[in-house]
């Protein structure tokens, strides 16, 4: 499993330019929306809360914010051995367009291939 990323890393990422947070009770998405394009960064549900209708709540407030400032189409990168996450992205319209050979590395772990999924709104 890829290394999440650090409080200082989100942190850093909220202060870049059309970047946004949608939250619910137990997670959020971070998008990033830049003329006609958006780009899910992460969804994060905690485990607790998994299988509950929360990721797809965090995918359509992402959708709706990215749609508000512009953006007519939505990409996203998912690690290929992360099912739940595909099948969520996929029920919602999302295909692949792309694939990122070993781009995650996992710790003493194989590298995991990036999937490029997108979608029009």
């Amino acid at each position: 499993m890829p290394r999440p990323w650090s409080a200082a890393e989100i942190a850093g990422l909220l202060t870049g330019t059309g970047v946004f947070l949608c939250t619910v009770p137990q997670g959020f998405a971070m998008g990033r929306a830049v003329a006609d394009e958006a780009e899910l960064l992460t969804l994060v549900v905690a485990p607790e809360a998994r299988r509950g209708g929360q990721g797809r709540l965090l995918l359509a407030a992402f959708e709706a914010e990215a749609q508000a400032r512009g953006a007519a189409r939505g990409f996203l990168e998912v690690a290929a051995d992360n099912a739940p996450a595909i099948a969520l992205y996929t029920h919602a319209g999302y295909a692949q367009t792309g694939r990122r050979r070993g781009y995650y590395h996992a710790p003493n772990g194989p590298a995991i291939d990036a999937l490029l999924l997108a979608r029009d709104f």
